[in-house]
Formats: structure tokens, sequence, C-alpha cells
């Protein structure tokens, strides 16, 4: 006996009158946000949101200013900086009003777009039958057929969109207004367009070169000390240019204050390294604000400092020379810290070779006050002298963790793994003996420069929309749309009567005289016999 079970009852469809709300509360919401009320607000909020990113460090243009207004304001810089004031343009509630505007733009923009259009290609309107209330109007008497009166006439208004009937002329002048109004509008919604291109398909990349002939080669991500890809970027398909930094040169007024930075580059098309010509660099001088635009990117000068070079001898005889960047700590006199980490080479033991491994660590100072306390007193390099502590031991090298370039991992030291062995102010050609013959030498200074390489794939289409925008909106304002309409009756004994009207359709300033012209001109044209009031 097989039993039969009903199928659930299928669910009831939402009363009407709860779909007529959602609709209507959906419709009301989308006039609402694509009003130009809303689109003005919200232009006004995205300039509001855009002030603390001009007037605040960024962590996307020069996270050391970051660092500095952190140590310079150390109560307020973690309040901005959970709110995001480091990286405006980075966090959600900037790209929420972007969103919102964009939205409410096109919404707002195309059906004015449509209307332009259609205004752009109407025909002027037909003659009104009472001239006379015309803001602009005229009567005359000439002598002539009506027929030959409206051929002069029409013959005199070339320029002017007209249409012309059996007794009337209707012209209108000044169609590039909303021509104007058109590409205007149009070239909003491109340049939103071209923007979201390039957040979409470009990316940023910051990288720190020594200019001492280091190369940098633009192939994979992993050459960057950071990058930051579009949302469509995975970063294998990067062009593989190559530059070199030859060397460097900073320029300071006597207080300090940089007055010019200028690094000497070569660099290699893509084309080039992929030809493999290697020995054809091209010269060029990079400088703030005048990139190297090479492949479609642009390479930036952001920022410079100095890398101490140290040598270190073992007792064996064995040498190593390293020579990292420093990171400044005052941008204000360039005092630099960091930490130069060797590992002594011809060890077979890890364990031996993690308990000789050194690193020299402390700060350095471009031009030294000469005192027991090494401080800066000027950002050129005019007096280096550098305060280090020699560490030596486990360096954490090998336990696959990463760690700061700038500094040694704290946890080795508390653990006792990694020891000071050695503490001492050095000048370049100083070197320094510890217990076990080690010698370490602070052989010179190299600078070093921070360079960014930005993609933007859409910057031609921004600057081609923005010179629209402008081009658009100077015909919008220039030009002022008016209609001239002309009526022509009979008069008898082969005169006609000449009636004038004028009307402009936005601002009536000047088109009073430009009517008086115009009715001298034709009416002269025709030998008056007389004359009306205007």
């Amino acid at each position: 006996m097989s039993t039969t079970i009903p199928a659930p009852p299928a669910a009831a469809p939402p009363p009407p009158h709860r779909t007529r709300a959602v609709l209507a509360f959906a419709r009301n919401a989308w006039r609402g946000l694509t009003s130009m009320r809303t689109a003005l607000v919200l232009l006004f909020l995205l300039a509001l949101a855009s002030l603390p990113g001009a007037l605040l460090p960024q962590r996307s243009l020069n996270a050391q200013l970051v660092d500095q207004y952190f140590a310079d304001y150390p109560q307020l810089a973690p309040l901005l900086d959970k709110v995001g004031a480091f990286e405006v343009f980075a966090t959600p509630w900037f790209a929420a009003i972007y969103l919102l505007l964009m939205i409410s733009l096109v919404g707002c923009l195309t059906p004015r777009t449509v209307e332009y259009w259609r205004a752009m290609r109407q025909r002027p309107v037909a003659t009104p039958r009472n001239l006379a209330r015309m803001p602009h109007h005229a009567v005359d008497v000439v002598e002539g057929t009506p027929d030959q009166v409206l051929d002069r006439m029409d013959a005199q208004l070339k320029g002017w969109r007209r249409v012309r009937s059996a007794d009337t002329i209707s012209a209108e002048k000044g169609y590039l207004r909303e021509t104007g109004n058109l590409v205007f509008h149009v070239s909003i919604v491109g340049l939103l367009i071209a923007m979201a291109v390039g957040k979409l398909f470009g990316y940023e990349g910051q990288v720190i070169v020594l200019a001492n002939g280091s190369q940098f080669c633009n192939t994979s991500i992993l050459g960057y000390d950071s990058f930051r890809p579009g949302l469509q970027v995975d970063g294998t398909e990067l062009a593989p240019f190559c530059i070199q930094v030859n060397s460097f040169q900073a320029d300071y007024l006597s207080n300090g204050q940089p007055e010019q930075y200028r690094a000497q580059l070569g660099y290699q098309t893509a084309a080039q390294v992929e030809s493999g010509d290697a020995a054809d660099w091209q010269d060029y001088e990079l400088a703030v604000n005048h990139p190297l635009r090479i492949d479609g990117e642009r390479v930036y000068l952001l920022n410079h400092g100095y890398a101490p070079r140290f040598t270190v001898t073992w007792p064996d005889g064995t040498q190593r020379t390293g020579e990292i960047q420093w990171q400044p700590v005052d941008l204000r006199t360039y005092l630099s810290q960091g930490a130069t980490k060797f590992e002594r080479p011809g060890i077979a033991d890890p364990a031996e070779r993690q308990r000789s491994s050194i690193a020299v660590t402390g700060l350095f100072a471009p031009t030294s006050s000469g005192g027991q306390v090494v401080t800066s007193t000027f950002p050129d390099l005019l007096a280096p002298e550098a305060a280090v502590d020699v560490m030596r031991g486990d360096l954490g090298l090998d336990d696959g963790r990463g760690q700061s370039i700038f500094s040694v991992d704290q946890s080795k030291v508390d653990s006792g793994e990694l020891t000071r062995v050695a503490r001492e102010n050095m000048v370049p050609g100083q070197s320094i003996t510890l217990d076990d013959g080690t010698q370490i030498r602070f052989d010179d200074v190299t600078q070093w420069v921070a360079l960014q390489i930005s993609h933007d794939p859409g910057q031609e289409a921004v600057l081609v929309f923005a010179l629209l925008m402008l081009g658009g909106l100077a015909l919008s304002l220039s030009i002022k749309r008016r209609r001239f309409w002309v009526r022509v009756t009979p008069e008898g004994e082969g005169r006609s009567r000449v009636e004038l009207g004028g009307l402009a359709r936005t601002d009536r300033a000047g088109y009073g005289e430009e009517f008086d012209r115009l009715r001298t001109t034709l009416t002269d044209l025709l030998e008056p016999t007389g004359s009306g009031a205007r």
C-alpha cells in the first residue's frame, strides 16, 4: 500500500500593496540619488573627504613622513590613523562617497545628455503670431515684393539655422551652446569612467635603489619594497624595463630645507631588455615633479637617504662587505637608523654560523655635531659619523620569518641569543676590533633613492576628457542662443511691410545691440521707404 505525500503549498505572493510600496521606495530613492542636488552634496563631501589627503602625509606617497608625523604628534596621530587619515584614498568611506557620486552623476547626467542632444538637433521654432510681444521688435516698409524681400533676407542670414515658409523666416543661432553642454556632460561621465579604469588596471610600487650604479628591473612584484595593484592586476604582465641609478645630488638651503633633488639614471625600454641589448643605456635626469615616462609607466623620485658601508673581517681572514639603506628618523637633518647584517662565510655548521653572525646597528648622522652623543645638524653629507652597536649571535635569518631590514630581532636580544659586543662612534675609515679578533671597518657612505613606479592606463583619457570638459564649459558659458523672426506682408505698389522680432533664449545682455545691427543691415539692403517703432 503506497501513501501519496501532498506537496507543500506554494509560497503566497507578497501582497500587492507591499510590492507597490517597495517599488515606490526604490523609485524615490533612485530619484533622490540621481538628483542634481544630491550630486552637488556628494561632490562637496568628496572634496571635504579629500582634505586630509592634501593636508596630511599619506603612506602611499611617503611612509617616512607618516612616521615623522607619529613622532611629532604621538597622541593625535593614532586617532587620525584609526579613521584612515593617512591613507584617505584607500579607505572604505572615501570609496563609498566616490561610488555614490559616480552613480549619482551618471544617473543625473544621462537624461540631461539626451536632452541636450535633442536640443542641439532641433529646428528653429515657427514664427510667433504676434511679434510685437517679443523683447526686440521692429517694423519697416521696403521696396519689393514679399518673395523678393524674403529671398534677399534669406541670403543675408547665412550662418543662422533657419526655416522659410510662404511669408516668414524663422532663424536661430547659438546651437554650439548646446553642443558645449553636451560635450561637458559627456566628458564628466567619461572622466569618471577613465578614473575607474585607472584604479582597476593600474598599480603603484615603491622601491629603494642605491645610487652607485645599482639597477632595478620591472619584471616582478618581488622586486618592489611595496606594491599596490589595481583590482584587476596580478603582477604577472609588467613591462620589463630596467633602471640604473648612477648618482644622486641634493641641494639644500642654509637652513637645511631641500631645494632640489636630482638623480642621474640610465634606462632600457622593455623592447631593449627583451632583445638582450644590455649595452645600450639611455641617460635621463630624474627630478622631483619631472618623472621618467617609459613603456606607459611613470617613474617618480620620492626621497633619498644614506647607506653606510661596513666591512667585517673575521679572524681567519674571510671578509664580507655590507651596504644597505638606513631609515631616516628625522627628515630635517636625516639622522638615520638601521642594521647592516653579516653571516660568516665558509661555515658549514648551521649552529656555528648562527653564533658568529654579526649585525652593525645604531644611528648615522650625515653632518655630525661631533659630541659624545651622535646627532645630525644638517641633511647633507658634510661630516658623516655613525654611533654603532655591534651585535653577535643568532640574527634569526634562518628562522623563515620576515624581519625588518632596519633593525634586529628584539626577541633574540631578549633571549640572549644575540648580544652586544662593542659600542663605538665611527667616522669613515675607522675600524674596531672585537674580543675574538674580528674587525669592523666603516668604509664609506652611499646615497639611496626612493622611486615610485606608477601605471595608469586611464591617464591619457583623463587628460582628454578634462580638456573636453573645460572646452565644453567654455562654449556653454560664452555662446548664447538667440532667435530671429521675419514676417513679410504686401503693402501694395510694389512695396512690402517687414516685421522683425528677436528673443535671447538665455541672457539678453548684448542681444539688443546685435538685433539693431542685424535689422539695420537687412533694411538698408532693402531700401526702406519708412520705418516703424521698435
